[in-house]
């Protein structure tokens, strides 16, 4: 059944849980919320979600779920093809009242998936882990349930990509950056994978003089990695990559033009209108 279930979250979601998690109350030990997003053949890709005010006891938990039901019915007219798939919960540990939760998900939808994020970066390390409920029993008997892990990828976009590594760059910086041009994305670009191919070609070179056990993993591939690379003469590539760049450079030319003539045109209805 859903043991087959994958997850994959996008980094939007993370960024939004551990926002509302330094949001919380002073006196809340923990967050939780709606997982939105979509299921297809096994796997579920968790696009979004949002925070539900809850208050948990010893004995009890409360959540305004009137109020989860109502954001969602505002996001669902912004995007119809989010549904609920779970809910997410900060801490690195499935609850008590995890099951209590649970029980109001799946009647949302079926086979909701459970994700847990450890805000108290334990082992200095933010973990990521999601959970589906299990029926158990026996025939005529007591039943119950179980939460049973389930693989969790992180997947991205390609504007997401953009965003994490603008985000890299100021690990070390106390103040933002400016996001870099075309052309600067691919100097970037190109000088990573030259550091790559180095550090392959140091690896490669390093197992053939017997310095390190080969890999039979790593061979395969790179064997794949050769073979995806179109064959063509480096004539042909150089052909290639100029063409490209002459586009490039074209779109930048006419992309400046037109903002200089907007502006030129908006200070002249300016001085018109004096």
């Amino acid at each position: 059944m859903a043991l087959n279930i994958v997850v994959k979250v996008h980094p939007v979601v993370l960024f939004q849980i551990v926002d509302a998690y330094e949001r919380r109350n002073a006196d809340a030990h923990r967050v939780i919320g709606t997982l939105l997003g979509t299921v297809e053949k096994g796997t579920v890709e968790v696009t979004n979600c949002f925070c539900v005010p809850h208050k948990e006891y010893e004995e009890m938990v409360e959540a305004e779920l009137n109020y989860a039901m109502d954001l969602f019915e505002m996001n669902l007219k912004v995007n119809k093809q989010e549904a609920i798939v779970g809910w997410w919960a900060t801490g690195n540990e499935v609850t008590s009242h995890s099951s209590v939760i649970h029980e109001y998900y799946a009647r949302e939808c079926q086979n909701p998936v459970h994700m847990t994020l450890d805000t108290t970066l334990h082992d200095d390390h933010m973990g990521i882990k999601a959970y589906i409920s299990v029926p158990l029993g026996v025939p005529d008997g007591k039943s119950g349930s179980m939460f049973t892990s389930v693989p969790v990828d992180i997947i991205c976009y390609e504007p997401e990509i953009v965003g994490l590594r603008l985000i890299q760059k100021t690990v070390n910086q106390k103040k933002g950056v400016e996001p870099t041009t075309d052309l600067a994305q691919i100097g970037e670009a190109a000088a990573k994978l030259c550091g790559l191919l180095d550090t392959v070609l140091v690896y490669v070179e390093n197992v053939l003089d017997g310095w390190v056990e080969p890999n039979n993993a790593v061979g395969r591939a790179l064997l794949d990695m050769v073979h995806s690379v179109p064959s063509i003469t480096p004539e042909q590539f150089e052909e290639m990559f100029n063409t490209n760049i002459k586009d490039l450079l074209m779109v930048i030319t006419l992309c400046q033009l037109t903002k200089t003539q907007l502006q030129l045109n908006e200070k002249l209805t300016l001085l018109t209108s004096l």
